[in-house]
């Protein structure tokens, strides 16, 4: 049995497109590596900060990350095993790629009650709790809105009482 500690710079982003580890992050990897009849059995703790944004507020969201991993490397090349040992060294970059990967949420956020963004106008809703905007008019209605200023002489027209081409629309 061996333990090694391993602190790699990533030359590639792991994630997707909502939150990962970027590109020249550093991880922190403690491993430890078993000699068995059938292989080499790794056992890693990965450490390290992914980052992204909030899906519902759309700020950045910083997390820790914490991922155990263990995989066998066989030494024979069989369909059963994933993972082989090449010329007596194991590549542990897609074992690790997999595990942080599968460990970054789904839809990450910058707090459980993230109120998100007004669908109106696009503020943050958890920075004014209390923004509101006016009740849309129905559209149905939306004709009838203009009505609610009109003056006296404004309602002849409408009636037509005092303006033939009102009489005319109508008709």
């Amino acid at each position: 049995m061996r333990e090694k500690t391993l602190d790699p710079v990533l030359d590639d982003a792991m994630g997707n497109a909502v939150i990962g580890v970027p590109a020249g992050a550093p991880l922190h990897i403690d491993v430890r590596l078993e000699s068995l009849h059938d292989g080499i059995l790794v056992s890693a703790d990965v450490t390290g900060e992914s980052v992204g944004e909030c899906v519902r507020c759309l700020i950045e969201v910083r997390q820790p990350l914490e991922v155990d991993l263990q995989e066998l490397f066989a030494y024979s090349q069989d369909e059963a095993f994933d993972y082989d040992v090449h010329d007596e060294t194991i590549d542990l970059e897609p074992v690790v790629r997999d595990a942080v990967v599968l460990s970054l949420p789904f839809q990450p956020v910058c707090q459980e009650d993230c109120l998100g963004l007004c669908p109106q106008c696009g503020a943050r809703l958890l920075d004014d709790p209390s923004h509101e905007h006016e009740a849309p008019i129905d559209p149905r209605w939306a004709a009838l809105a203009g009505l609610g200023g009109l003056t006296g002489t404004s309602t002849n027209d409408v009636a037509g009482a005092d303006n033939d081409d009102a009489t005319e629309e109508k008709r």
